[in-house]
């Protein structure tokens, strides 16, 4: 049985971006309430111009409740540039305290004609697998 939960994909203003969350079994303790998830994100530049994303907004949600919020400049440390076409990945992580939650977000990105706008992160589920069952 896989532990991947599903790819969650949203289009905003012609950039896609799909997460595939997956649970870290072997970092995880759950008689402690730690529950570790990774999730890996595509950004795609579907537009005719050249986008850098500049910030991140993220909202986690455990047990049916706001656990935290990160925000700040890029994503792992990178401010990429993407040229229509283009995509980024990358690969983070979260620690909620319950085996159920969630993630959404948005990104801010910059046009290299001036200007900014945000795209969204689609709400993904982050399921510990004993609650599959």
């Amino acid at each position: 049985m896989s532990d991947r939960m599903g790819t969650f994909t949203e289009t905003t203003a012609s950039v896609t971006v799909s997460v595939e969350p997956f649970p870290i079994l072997e970092e995880s303790r759950p008689d402690e309430g730690v529950f570790v998830f990774a999730y890996s994100v595509r950004i795609e530049n579907n537009s005719s111009e050249t986008i850098q994303l500049v910030e991140r907004h993220w909202l986690i949600e455990s047990a049916g409740e706001q656990t935290g919020e990160v925000s700040g400049p890029g994503v792992v440390g990178l401010q990429p540039t993407l040229s229509p076409g283009e995509h980024f990945e990358y690969t983070s992580s979260t620690v909620i305290k319950d085996p159920v939650g969630s993630m959404r977000g948005s990104y801010i990105f910059k046009r290299k004609s001036g200007g900014f706008f945000t795209a969204q992160i689609p709400r993904f589920k982050l399921l510990y697998p004993s609650c599959l069952n």
